[in-house]
Protein backbone atom coordinates (compact mmCIF):
# COMPACT_ATOMS: atom_id res chain seq x y z
CA UNK A 1 0.00 0.00 0.00
CA UNK A 2 2.86 2.26 0.84
CA UNK A 3 4.63 1.63 -2.55
CA UNK A 4 1.07 2.16 -4.76
CA UNK A 5 0.97 5.51 -2.24
CA UNK A 6 4.45 6.99 -2.93
CA UNK A 7 4.18 5.91 -6.81
CA UNK A 8 1.08 7.85 -7.32
CA UNK A 9 2.72 11.14 -5.35
CA UNK A 10 5.40 10.67 -7.79
CA UNK A 11 3.02 10.55 -10.79
CA UNK A 12 0.65 13.49 -9.54
CA UNK A 13 4.14 15.31 -8.77
CA UNK A 14 5.93 14.71 -12.12
CA UNK A 15 2.21 15.73 -13.89
CA UNK A 16 2.10 19.37 -11.39
CA UNK A 17 5.85 19.86 -12.89
CA UNK A 18 5.50 19.42 -16.33
CA UNK A 19 1.93 21.44 -16.47
CA UNK A 20 3.96 24.19 -14.25
CA UNK A 21 6.65 23.46 -17.41
CA UNK A 22 4.56 24.34 -19.88
CA UNK A 23 2.59 27.27 -18.00
CA UNK A 24 5.66 29.07 -18.02
CA UNK A 25 7.56 28.30 -21.41
CA UNK A 26 3.65 29.27 -23.46
CA UNK A 27 3.62 32.39 -24.89
CA UNK A 28 7.43 33.20 -23.92
CA UNK A 29 10.01 34.80 -26.65
CA UNK A 30 12.08 32.56 -28.51
CA UNK A 31 15.12 32.03 -27.07
CA UNK A 32 17.80 33.07 -29.39
CA UNK A 33 20.65 30.55 -30.06
CA UNK A 34 24.12 31.33 -28.76
CA UNK A 35 25.77 34.36 -30.80
CA UNK A 36 28.98 33.42 -33.11
CA UNK A 37 30.92 35.13 -35.11
CA UNK A 38 28.56 33.88 -37.56
CA UNK A 39 25.47 35.38 -36.63
CA UNK A 40 27.45 38.28 -36.07
CA UNK A 41 28.21 38.39 -39.89
CA UNK A 42 24.49 37.82 -40.74
CA UNK A 43 23.22 41.05 -38.58
CA UNK A 44 25.98 42.83 -39.98
CA UNK A 45 25.89 41.80 -44.04
CA UNK A 46 22.11 43.04 -43.28
CA UNK A 47 22.92 46.42 -41.87
CA UNK A 48 26.01 46.79 -44.72
CA UNK A 49 26.22 43.89 -48.07
CA UNK A 50 29.75 45.15 -48.44
CA UNK A 51 30.88 44.51 -45.42
CA UNK A 52 34.51 42.39 -45.23
CA UNK A 53 35.12 39.61 -43.15
CA UNK A 54 39.00 39.29 -42.11
CA UNK A 55 39.69 36.65 -39.44
CA UNK A 56 38.00 36.90 -36.74
CA UNK A 57 36.95 40.51 -37.55
CA UNK A 58 34.43 41.79 -39.32
CA UNK A 59 34.80 45.84 -41.12
CA UNK A 60 31.60 47.53 -41.78
CA UNK A 61 30.28 50.96 -42.48
CA UNK A 62 27.59 52.43 -41.20
CA UNK A 63 26.29 56.18 -42.23
CA UNK A 64 29.77 56.56 -43.38
CA UNK A 65 31.18 55.74 -39.73
CA UNK A 66 33.40 52.60 -40.06
CA UNK A 67 33.39 49.81 -37.52
CA UNK A 68 35.43 46.85 -36.47
CA UNK A 69 33.88 43.61 -34.48
CA UNK A 70 36.08 41.22 -33.42
CA UNK A 71 34.90 37.97 -31.79
CA UNK A 72 37.00 35.78 -30.15
CA UNK A 73 35.05 32.45 -29.47
CA UNK A 74 37.59 30.55 -27.25
CA UNK A 75 37.45 33.60 -24.89
CA UNK A 76 33.64 34.26 -25.54
CA UNK A 77 34.14 37.97 -26.36
CA UNK A 78 33.36 40.34 -29.06
CA UNK A 79 34.26 43.77 -29.11
CA UNK A 80 33.06 46.41 -31.59
CA UNK A 81 34.85 49.44 -31.94
CA UNK A 82 34.65 53.04 -34.02
CA UNK A 83 38.41 54.94 -34.37
CA UNK A 84 37.60 58.64 -33.21
CA UNK A 85 40.83 60.14 -33.21
CA UNK A 86 44.96 60.26 -32.96
CA UNK A 87 44.96 59.69 -29.04
CA UNK A 88 48.28 62.04 -29.08
CA UNK A 89 47.47 65.25 -27.83
CA UNK A 90 44.54 64.59 -25.53
CA UNK A 91 45.40 66.06 -22.11
CA UNK A 92 44.86 65.28 -18.51
CA UNK A 93 41.64 67.72 -18.66
CA UNK A 94 40.29 65.57 -21.79
CA UNK A 95 40.73 62.51 -20.26
CA UNK A 96 38.76 63.47 -17.48
CA UNK A 97 35.97 64.37 -19.32
CA UNK A 98 35.75 60.86 -21.21
CA UNK A 99 36.08 59.25 -17.68
CA UNK A 100 32.97 61.24 -16.78
CA UNK A 101 31.04 60.06 -19.49
CA UNK A 102 32.19 56.50 -19.28
CA UNK A 103 30.11 56.91 -16.14
CA UNK A 104 26.89 58.15 -17.03
CA UNK A 105 26.56 58.90 -20.42
CA UNK A 106 28.48 56.55 -22.95
CA UNK A 107 26.23 53.94 -21.18
CA UNK A 108 27.58 50.54 -22.70
CA UNK A 109 29.93 51.88 -25.46
CA UNK A 110 32.91 53.32 -23.41
CA UNK A 111 35.63 55.08 -24.74
CA UNK A 112 39.06 53.71 -24.69
CA UNK A 113 43.13 54.28 -25.44
CA UNK A 114 44.75 51.70 -27.68
CA UNK A 115 46.85 51.93 -30.36
CA UNK A 116 47.85 55.12 -30.34
CA UNK A 117 44.18 55.94 -30.96
CA UNK A 118 41.10 56.73 -28.89
CA UNK A 119 37.99 54.59 -29.51
CA UNK A 120 34.09 54.27 -28.84
CA UNK A 121 33.80 50.62 -27.79
CA UNK A 122 31.45 48.14 -26.46
CA UNK A 123 32.83 44.74 -24.80
CA UNK A 124 30.66 42.00 -24.24
CA UNK A 125 30.74 38.54 -23.17
CA UNK A 126 29.80 36.47 -27.17
CA UNK A 127 27.28 33.59 -26.23
CA UNK A 128 25.10 35.41 -24.71
CA UNK A 129 24.91 38.65 -26.73
CA UNK A 130 21.34 39.15 -27.91
CA UNK A 131 20.35 40.34 -31.68
CA UNK A 132 18.56 43.34 -30.27
CA UNK A 133 21.52 44.12 -27.75
CA UNK A 134 24.24 43.95 -30.56
CA UNK A 135 22.26 46.68 -32.64
CA UNK A 136 21.61 49.03 -29.53
CA UNK A 137 25.66 48.49 -28.93
CA UNK A 138 26.11 49.74 -32.98
CA UNK A 139 23.78 52.21 -32.49
CA UNK A 140 25.58 53.55 -29.04
CA UNK A 141 29.46 52.87 -30.13
CA UNK A 142 28.66 55.06 -33.20
CA UNK A 143 26.85 57.99 -31.00
CA UNK A 144 30.08 58.09 -28.70
CA UNK A 145 32.15 58.62 -31.78
CA UNK A 146 29.75 61.27 -33.35
CA UNK A 147 29.23 62.94 -29.85
CA UNK A 148 32.46 62.78 -29.23
CA UNK A 149 33.81 66.75 -27.81
CA UNK A 150 30.19 67.15 -27.42
CA UNK A 151 27.71 65.69 -25.48
CA UNK A 152 30.32 62.50 -25.17
CA UNK A 153 26.67 60.43 -25.06
CA UNK A 154 25.77 56.62 -26.29
CA UNK A 155 22.76 58.31 -27.00
CA UNK A 156 20.42 56.03 -25.26
CA UNK A 157 19.21 57.46 -22.06
CA UNK A 158 21.99 59.37 -19.61
CA UNK A 159 22.39 57.95 -16.50
CA UNK A 160 20.69 60.76 -14.42
CA UNK A 161 19.13 62.56 -17.78
CA UNK A 162 20.12 63.85 -21.24
CA UNK A 163 18.97 65.10 -24.35
CA UNK A 164 20.10 62.41 -26.48
CA UNK A 165 17.88 59.85 -27.05
CA UNK A 166 16.16 61.19 -30.63
CA UNK A 167 19.61 60.52 -32.31
CA UNK A 168 20.19 56.90 -30.60
CA UNK A 169 16.57 56.34 -31.31
CA UNK A 170 16.80 57.09 -35.02
CA UNK A 171 20.08 55.24 -35.42
CA UNK A 172 18.53 52.25 -33.84
CA UNK A 173 15.71 52.05 -35.99
CA UNK A 174 17.50 52.25 -39.02
CA UNK A 175 19.71 49.65 -37.83
CA UNK A 176 16.54 47.55 -37.32
CA UNK A 177 15.50 47.75 -40.79
CA UNK A 178 15.08 44.52 -42.30
CA UNK A 179 16.62 42.89 -39.64
CA UNK A 180 14.58 39.54 -38.87
CA UNK A 181 14.06 39.96 -35.18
Amino acid sequence: MARLLITLVLVLWGSLSLAQENETTEGAPAVEPPMTLERLAEIILVIDAEAQLRGAAIEFTVQDIPVVVIADPRADRMRAMVPIRSAEGLNAEELMRLMQANFDSALDARYAVAQGRLWGVFIHPLSPLQHEQFLSAIAQTINVARTYGQTYSGGAQVFGGGDSNGIYQDLLDELRKGQAL
